[in-house]
């Protein structure tokens, strides 16, 4: 007899984990609850606290973001003046 496996979305397994890192119940009435076993439950635990700092990085790509667009202003204004000067000195 084959095993049906059920396929879980990101969102219920962050809200299974958050409520494992609670703590307020046991992961043995977590696994009543969503119907998920245990070894399952401390695995989403332990990837939320591993990965869970990557949550705020994204402050950093606001940083290169804005250093990407400086960089290409000052592209701009040397193209321009490229060819400002390549008309001047072409007549």
């Amino acid at each position: 007899m084959s095993r049906m496996y059920k396929k879980h979305g990101s969102a219920f397994k962050c809200k299974v984990a958050i409520d494992a890192i609670k703590e307020k119940k046991t992961i043995a009435e977590l696994c009543q609850e969503y119907s998920v076993a245990a070894s399952q439950i401390s695995a989403w635990k332990k990837q939320l606290e591993q990965a869970g700092s990557k949550i705020f990085e994204s402050k950093q790509g606001n940083d290169h973001k804005a250093e990407i667009d400086r960089l290409h202003r000052v592209i701009g204004q040397l193209a321009a003046e490229r060819d400002f000067l390549d008309c001047v000195f072409k007549r």
